[in-house]
């Protein structure tokens, strides 16, 4: 079974949220959802837990960052070209997202990134395969 990954996302109002990503084109795992969490699937493999705040709270004695004001992590998703990167910054943003700085252009690397309605920034880039090396045996 391949790994796969769960990023656990604290947020202020679930169905919001839901509705925000669904915008986006991402859908909802509904095996791993209820009233208090959803399961959004990012890829086969990834997935993000949109966790309530009382929720989230289950998982850890610490205080939930203020992501508006705070960075606590930085989710970055690669895409297949330039214009796809474009595409789904544009319309995170035109669902309510921010965009927290100007795209950067290094030419064999694309990248934007959005602040969603939580504060959590995604980070969304494009890498010419041709540049990037084939890893050295272990």
């Amino acid at each position: 079974m391949a790994t796969k990954i769960f990023v656990n996302l604290p947020v202020a109002d679930l169905p919001r949220s839901m509705r925000f990503f669904e915008s986006l084109g991402y859908t909802f795992n509904t095996q791993f959802s209820d009233d208090t969490a959803a399961c959004l699937v990012i890829a086969d493999d990834i997935y993000a837990m949109l966790l309530t705040h009382e929720k989230y709270r289950q998982f850890t004695d610490k205080a939930i960052a203020d992501t508006r004001t705070t960075s606590a992590v930085l989710i970055a998703l690669s895409s297949d070209s330039r214009d796809a990167v474009d595409r789904l910054v544009d319309t995170a943003v035109k669902a309510g997202a921010s965009e927290p700085r100007k795209p950067h252009d290094y030419g064999f690397m694309y990248h934007r990134a959005f602040d969603d309605l939580d504060g959590h920034t995604w980070e969304v880039f494009w890498m010419d395969p041709a540049h990037v090396q084939p890893q050295a045996a272990a």
